[in-house]
């Protein structure tokens, strides 16, 4: 597993395993067959619902705590200091943990008093930051934050946001949020970096795939990791699991990389930070 490596000297894998609705009653063994397949990065967060399931598959893996990244994050009910401080505890407790190698703000824009975004997007950030210093937290972070977003945080932030999760996939690339991070040495995570069926089964993919020898999904992970994208795939499948991670062999073309930056628009989730 190659890695990348965050503002503060952190190693994190290049590719992690994403559980969101990884939540009914195969959730634990599916995470489980996730590190079996050579996962060591796995990524979840408070509003999932499965940290209890990640944590006990952790536990039963017989891998060494320090040889895994594990990511959580706090929901947007809770960006205060005091709600992120308590949503970190709750965490660390249904994971089974002492530490996280990253925490997230999952979203920008709070559920109530949504006029005051910039005071509590803050607030959440400096209990992040305490929590950094006092080393429960290796790394920090936001998620769905786009730069107008990030720049009143990075204003007034002691320590600067170290990643930004943003959906990310062909046909979805936010290129002006991706440089701005970049940037800023702030790391690029791809939530929903496959995109949805309509993504897999577009004809230039489709095309690629069979250019390359590999399989659509391949192509768009491989998209993201030469564009410095770290990818967060989910499967509830072995073998894709196994696909997913054997994409270390080949790079896209600038062509071809030209030609997926510059699809129309297709496979977006639907919701936009500031609305959302």
């Amino acid at each position: 597993m190659q890695t990348f490596s965050l503002s503060n000297g952190i190693s994190i894998p290049a590719i992690g395993y994403g559980t969101y609705r990884v939540t009914d009653h195969n959730a634990e063994a599916l995470i489980q067959t996730a590190l079996q397949c050579g996962y060591r990065h796995i990524d979840t967060a408070r509003m999932y619902g499965n940290e209890a399931e990640v944590g006990n598959a952790i536990r039963h893996a017989g891998i060494s705590r320090s040889d895994l990244f594990l990511t959580t994050k706090v929901w947007k009910t809770c960006l205060s200091y005091d709600d992120t401080l308590r949503s970190v505890e709750a965490s660390l407790r249904d994971l089974g943990v002492t530490y996280l190698d990253l925490c997230l703000l999952h979203w920008p824009i709070p559920e109530k008093d949504r006029d005051q975004w910039r005071e509590k997007d803050l607030s959440a950030w400096r209990a992040l930051e305490r929590l950094y210093a006092e080393k429960v937290l290796r790394a920090i972070g936001v998620s769905n934050f786009l730069p107008h977003h990030l720049m009143p945080l990075l204003a007034k932030a002691e320590i600067k946001p170290m990643v930004n999760q943003l959906e990310f996939h062909p046909g979805y690339c936010q290129p002006y949020a991706v440089s701005f991070c970049q940037a800023h040495q702030i790391q690029v995570e791809a939530w929903s970096p496959l995109g949805r069926t309509r993504v897999l089964e577009e004809p230039l993919i489709l095309e690629l795939a069979k250019t390359y020898g590999k399989s659509p999904a391949q192509i768009c992970l491989r998209f993201a990791l030469d564009q410095r994208v770290l990818p967060l795939p989910k499967s509830s499948s072995a073998q894709r699991m196994q696909e997913n991670l054997d994409v270390f062999d080949f790079s896209l073309s600038l062509e071809d990389i030209s030609r997926l930056m510059t699809l129309p628009q297709l496979g977006w989730g639907g919701n936009h930070p500031d609305t959302f």
